[in-house]
């Protein structure tokens, strides 16, 4: 059974429940997978020396938005969509969740056909027995539930029994342990062209049999200046830590019962300067380490300025911050700022044994070192992960790209 450490929440009865992740700590190997474009890719990865190893490659509808492993660890499923990212891009007509067979070695098989999506997914998810998956789209903002058949393939979508408040620009539905809640994370929009801004929210809903009903909405002011893009959950605690896109924030709220806090009881900022941006920032994916001690949030910028006449690269921070966990009360300390020695780290992971992180960034960007330009690639970033929690790089891959971007990147332990 997969073990999922970020998927963690009170019991009824106060009880904590263990916790599920993408990997299980404990013998086995690793794989990363990591999608450009329409192809996702496998590599292995050596834990101890620090290093990928490209393997093979399967190809899917349309390009990868995000991927979550079937509880067995055997299957993948995987959203795939031809609309461009952000509010004004193209907007496609292919979109797709298929499933996918790992074998022995890591290598994936389509397993059954890909089922169509009415619009462009930004997420997906599980429920905890990997019965039914839940899919989150975010233009427009929606929250949809399939079913997963016993073979593992999937099934038809579940008719929810009233109607679903999605939100505004939805980028991230999870579950919590006792398979109870769902959360849907709506980030909103900055106000633009004269348009006011959305708000953005936690929308949490009861979740049973693959049914939703609309709980509770955590939106702290009314939703403004509130921008949440991801949510990661404490091992142990009934801690929920929160990245802000819009604000470069991390908030923690308190998990009670079967809802959560109006409000964050701690925030904490991610850039190491945030009163000197050069260029737009944005905060994104969050992760706890599975010994729960520490937790990582990463700052990204792409934003470019001419030069010569080329786009290079307007500055700003491409880190990856640590905090440290008050064992007590949930609080994270920022401790470290890590480089990640890429542009614009989408998605990053951490190993099930908790020694090692790997970051992707999505795209190569020129970048101005006094008269003179420097390309950087696209690449995965390997580092270390201290006993202090802080990170120490080891190496990068360059990835090739083209005209793709690297969507996304995560790790399972066969």
């Amino acid at each position: 059974m997969i073990h999922r450490r970020t998927f963690l929440s009170l019991l009824a009865t106060t009880a904590v429940a263990p916790a599920f992740s993408w990997a299980q700590a404990g013998a086995g190997r690793v794989a990363l997978y990591a999608s450009v474009g329409p192809t996702l890719t496998h590599y292995d990865v050596d834990v101890p020396g620090a290093e990928l190893s490209r393997r093979s490659a399967v190809t899917l509808p349309a390009n990868g938005q995000y991927v979550w492993p079937h509880v067995s660890r055997q299957y993948l499923y995987v959203a795939s969509s031809n609309s461009s990212p952000g509010r004004g891009g193209v907007v496609g007509d292919t979109h797709h969740v298929s499933a996918l067979r790992i074998d022995s070695a890591g290598a994936l098989t389509p397993h059954g056909n890909p089922l169509p999506l009415p619009s462009r997914p930004i997420h997906l998810t599980t429920d905890m027995p990997s019965e039914y998956v839940l899919v989150a789209f975010n233009n427009p903002s929606a929250i949809r539930v399939y079913r997963i058949q016993r073979a593992a393939t999937l099934g038809e979508e579940v008719q929810q029994p009233g109607s679903i408040d999605p939100g505004t620009y939805a980028h991230q539905v999870r579950l919590t342990a006792n398979n109870r809640l769902a959360i849907l994370v709506a980030r909103g929009n900055d106000p633009v062209g004269g348009k006011p801004e959305d708000p953005g929210a936690l929308k949490v809903f009861h979740f049973r049999n693959g049914l939703l009903t609309n709980a509770v909405s955590v939106a702290p002011h009314g939703g403004y200046g509130f921008g949440p893009r991801h949510v990661d959950f404490h091992p142990s605690q009934p801690w929920v830590y929160v990245s802000l896109e819009r604000e470069n924030k991390l908030d923690m709220f308190r998990l009670d019962g079967d809802t959560l806090s109006p409000v964050p009881l701690f925030r904490q900022e991610t850039l190491a300067r945030p009163n000197t941006t050069l260029s737009r920032q944005a905060a994104g994916t969050v992760h706890v380490h599975p010994n729960g001690r520490f937790v990582y949030g990463v700052n990204r910028a792409d934003t470019t300025t001419e030069f010569e006449g080329q786009h290079v690269f307007g500055g700003g921070e491409n880190t990856i911050a640590t905090y440290m966990i008050n064992q007590e009360t949930g609080e994270p300390t920022l401790i470290d700022h890590a480089e990640t020695h890429g542009i614009h780290c989408r998605t990053f992971h951490i190993d099930p044994s908790g020694r090692l992180l790997v970051a992707a960034h999505i795209r190569p960007l020129l970048v101005r070192e006094g008269g003179h330009v420097r390309h950087v690639p696209a690449c995965l970033s390997v580092f270390r992960i201290g006993n202090d929690g802080k990170l120490d790089f080891v190496r990068k891959y360059d990835v090739d790209v083209g005209n793709n971007t690297m969507f996304w990147m995560g790790m399972v332990q066969m």
